[in-house]
Parts: structure tokens; sequence; C-alpha cells
């Protein structure tokens, strides 16, 4: 009975409820006040925004999709942007906590009324964002910002007195923590001349696969330990994490992977099937190998023709041993002969065989030379003893020829070959070496850790100096005379322009100038007819988009094409004109 009774009255207990303010919103008529860290309706500042795609990736309800927009793509960007599903958003903020930039919020606006389901289906930009809602935080974030070092290098005071690796090796755990930090977006690619797979085989180093990262190198580069030792590693400017915090160290990855593996040949195993065509290639530096390497993946009959008696240009007679260890060198080059590759060393095309024989003899020639010739200052003075060119004593000195260095030394010059020169002087037993340049520090072309590690070693810059005048008695240096620059502005886009300030002239003594204002290539071996033909713009010969000159069956590339003068260029060039060769004699 009392069960009845309660569940008669029971809907009349409603009844104190008519008075109360309802729960609910009614929308938009009484809005609510969100939190200042509300997650509403994401907010993007799309000039920020480098379209990595990482928001996408990692949304758990596949609410992200990344789409093309009108925007001017910058260096280091697409032009995708996030699209945002709110059918499926759940607000969990992970698009933000991954974001590189901090460009992408989660906005406290909530409010979306509309008819249309499309319209829930959009890409934000900053028109919801009112200073309020769920950002990033980079002292909390998901991101592994800071770099994991795995590099142990030998100390510069120490390293300074001797041609021995400056890297005495590398920390494997460290290694593959640091390869984990790669978020897999891919944006460093970009900068990559050769287009190597660095998120794959970042991927395969992190899950200690180092085999497997040897294949995904080769695909794309057959010098990885080289590369990975001395290259210019323009894709560390581009990796996202570097944008708040350090970028992931690439370069040296590669240089550990490949490092673990001795005998490439038990991993790269190509089944190469001869197509009876033949190449011959003039130059057996970075570019004439990897020409040499792909050609015969492809079953090319390949002869080098070097000058040198050993392979590997500029790799071997530019660069100091205590940046890029002989033996790392012959490993690579030895791999890629491995396959079939047939090599005259010591033959200098135009002397000891004739160009024009080249072109008739074979299908067809790739020109990959370099530049190995220096350039002077054309100043009053510089014929004396003790002046020297910096490309000519790198190459002697890794010949293994004796150089006497002299006590103090000038280094004329701001590229990588004038630090080179500079700490390879030190290494010799100079007591002082210093470096002139005519602008300042910040517009030298050398890197920036080239140049840090020459000033750790003890390396002095003096910037905004020119030399007009080398000072000689008995027709030996004894000094230089310079003077100081300022620079003038040039407009937008444009470098400033040193200018001789010509109030006055100051000397300072010396007894050896080291010239390294650039190099020029030799162009001995070829004809003048054929000179006249490749129509050769500023020292280089231009080619067409499959790396063919203006002489049929010709192509060329390296240094003597490109004007970035790194051995990844020189790849790059290499694999153009192996895609230009098989066009050329439909080769499939």
């Amino acid at each position: 009975m009392k069960n009845k009774i309660e569940g008669f009255f029971r809907p009349l207990t409603a009844l104190k409820y008519l008075l109360k303010k309802p729960a609910t919103i009614r929308v938009p008529f009484e809005p609510k006040m969100p939190s200042d860290n509300y997650r509403g309706i994401h907010s993007n500042d799309l000039e920020m925004c480098i379209g990595c795609g990482n928001c996408a990736k990692i949304c758990p309800t596949e609410a992200i999709r990344m789409v093309e927009q009108d925007v001017e793509p910058k260096p280091g960007a697409t032009n995708l942007r996030p699209e945002v599903d709110y059918g499926r958003c759940s607000s969990c903020g992970l698009c933000v906590d991954v974001c590189p930039t901090g460009s992408l919020k989660l906005s406290a606006e909530y409010v979306k009324v509309s008819p249309r389901r499309e319209d829930f289906v959009f890409v934000p930009d900053e028109s919801n964002y009112k200073g309020k809602g769920y950002k990033s935080n980079v002292n909390y974030s998901l991101l592994k910002l800071d770099r994991i070092d795995f590099v142990e290098e030998r100390p510069h005071l120490k390293r300074n007195k001797d041609f021995l690796w400056e890297i005495l090796g590398f920390k494997e755990v460290r290694a593959r923590l640091e390869a984990s930090r790669c978020m897999g977006c891919g944006i460093c690619v970009q900068n990559c001349p050769a287009e190597m797979d660095i998120p794959e085989y970042l991927d395969a180093i992190r899950k200690c696969k180092d085999e497997e990262a040897l294949k995904i190198f080769y695909k794309t580069n057959p010098l990885p330990q080289i590369c990975g030792t001395v290259c210019t590693h323009k894709c560390e400017e581009n990796c996202v994490l570097g944008i708040r915090g350090d970028p992931i160290e690439i370069r040296y990855e590669k240089g550990f992977a490949a490092s673990t593996i001795e005998d490439y040949r038990k991993v790269i195993i190509p089944e190469i099937k001869e197509n009876g065509k033949r190449i011959a290639i003039i130059g057996g530096g970075a570019s004439g190998l990897a020409a040499a390497y792909y050609l015969r993946l492809e079953g090319f009959t390949v002869n080098i023709f070097d000058a040198y008696p050993k392979l590997g240009g500029m790799m071997r007679y530019g660069i100091p041993r205590y940046r890029l260890p002989a033996d790392t060198i012959d490993k690579e080059v030895n791999f890629i002969l491995s396959l079939g590759v047939k090599v005259k060393k010591n033959t200098k095309v135009g002397k000891d065989i004739e160009f024009e024989k080249l072109l008739k003899d074979y299908d067809a020639v790739y020109l990959a030379t370099g530049f190995h010739k220096g350039i002077s200052m054309g100043i009053p003075g510089e014929d004396a003893n003790g002046v020297l060119e910096a490309v000519k004593m790198l190459r002697d000195i890794n010949s293994g020829k004796k150089i006497k260095i002299g006590k103090k030394v000038i280094i004329v010059g701001g590229g990588d070959v004038a630090m080179d020169a500079s700490r390879t002087a030190l290494r010799l037993g100079a007591h002082k070496v210093i470096i002139m340049y005519r602008r300042r520090e910040v517009d030298m072309p050398a890197r920036e850790d080239e140049r840090k590690d020459a000033k750790k070693e003890g390396v002095k810059i003096m910037p905004q100096a020119l030399p007009i005048e080398v000072i000689k008695r008995r027709n030996k240096i004894v000094g230089v005379k310079y003077v100081k620059t300022k620079m003038v502005d040039q407009g937008p886009g444009k470098r400033p322009k040193p200018v001789p300030i010509e109030e006055k002239i100051y000397e300072m003594e010396c007894d050896m100038l080291i010239q390294a204002i650039g190099q020029s290539p030799d162009y001995s071996l070829l004809p003048e007819k054929i000179k006249k033909k490749l129509e050769i713009e500023r020292k280089r010969i231009p080619v067409d988009k499959y790396g063919m000159t203006k002489i049929k069956g010709l192509f060329a590339g390296g240094d003597i094409y490109n004007r970035r003068g790194d051995i990844v260029s020189a790849i790059r060039d290499a694999k153009r004109a192996v895609r230009g060769i098989k066009k050329y004699l439909k080769v499939s």
C-alpha cells in the first residue's frame, strides 16, 4: 500500500523545479562563459603554420586532414593546412600539443549553429581566437624539443694538434633516442638536394634496424657514411623541432647507422642485368661515383677516368682527414667499385686520352670534374714565397706531401675552405692563425658549426678587413697591408656590399698567407670547339632538365654545374643525369 501511495504522488515532486532556473542553456540567447583554458573550436595562424601534418597524424578520431590552401609556401613549409571535421573532433587537444610552431590552438569559442552539415567541416583560421583557449606549453610539451647528444667529440684544444678524426665515436642508445624524436612529417626532405627518405631511415634507426636504414640510404645516396660525416646538413634547417627547440641531428644519425655495418656487400646485393651500353665518367668525385653506382644498377658498363691516384675527388683531396677519415672514403668507394665499375686512375683526359675519343667510343659521357683550382686575389706582391692557395695546400697535405707552415698565418676568405685551411695550419704547427674576411662574420658563407669549431680550436676571425698588398723582402712574405671596410646596404634580398674605407691603410706582420677566396674549374681537358658548343656561363656548364649539355650524349653535374658546391648536391646531379642517360639511350 505504501509503495502505491508513493507512486501516486511521485509525479507531483517535479513541481518544486517549476520556478528554478534550468541547467540547460538556451543557445545563443544565454551564452555560457567558458574557462580561459577551454577546448572549443580550433584556431590556426595560417601564416605561422608550416603544413607539416603532425596534427592530422596524431588525431585519434581522424577528424583532421591536410588540404591545399592559397598560400605561398615559405622555405621549410608547404601550402597544406589542417581542415577539421567537428562531427568527429573530441577536443582532446593532442593536435595542439604536437604543433611544432604553436600556430594551432583550441579557442574558447564553442558556438557553431547551422542546419548544414558541411558547415562543420572547415579550415580554421584566427577568427575564432580571442586570446583564450587551450594552447601548447613548451615546458610540458609532448614534443621532445631538446637534442639528445650522442656524438662524442675530442676536446678542441687537444685535437688541433693532429689529423686524427675529431669524433671519438657515437653512443648507440642515445643515437636511437635522438632518432625517436622524429615526428615523420618529412619537411626536412624539402631541403635535402638528394631527397633522401629521412623520416624512414630515422624510424629504422629508432627500431635498431641499421641494415634496413642502409638500404634506405642507398635508394637515394650511395655515399651515406661520407655524407653522415661531412654533409652540409641543410635538412636540419628544416626540421620542425628546431622552430621551438633543437633540430634532430640528422647528419650524424646517418653516419652512426652506416658506421655500424662494416661490409655493405652483405646488405646491399643488387641484381644487375647488363644492357650492353657503355658510359664514360670523367671525374671520380662525389658526382662521378654516384653516377657510376646508379648507372651500374641499371646494367650499364661504366668506366671512370680520374686524374688522381685515388678516387674521391675533393672529398679525398680537399677535405682534411680530421674531418673525413680516409678509411670512410675507401669503404664507400670500394663498395661502388665492387659492383663492376671500371677505373682508369692517373689518367688526365685531354692529355692521356682525347676527350673527343670518349664521345666517340662510348654511348654517353658524364662530365663531373669539380672545382680543383684556386683563385688568387690579384694584389701586388702575391707572387712572394709563403703565399699559397688553400685548395692546393689541402690537396698536397692529403696527398702525403710535407708542407712547411709559418708561425703567424693569415687566411683570406670566409668559406668552408678558409675554415679548413685555418684549422689545418694550426695542426701543422702555426702559433697564430687569423682569418681576414672583407664582410662581417655573420655574412660568412662558411657553415656556423665550421666557424665555431675553428674559433674553439684557436683561430681568430678578423671581419671587415680587406688585404690590398703583400709585403715582401727578398721575395718572401713578411706582412700584409689591408684596409677596413664598411657594409653598404644594397636593397631587399641582396647582401650588403663591403666598401673599402681608404682613409687609413693598416699593416700586419705574418710569414704566410693562404688564399681561400674561391675555386674554379679546369676546362683544359676540353677542345676549344667543344667549349664553344657548351656555352659555358660564369665558369659553369649549362644543362637541361635531364642533365644533358648542348652536346648530345654529353651530360654534366657537380660543381661544374651547380653553385652549392656540396657533396649531396653533386649526388642529386648524378641521379638526374642517370635518368637523362636512360632516356637518351632509350633504356627502360
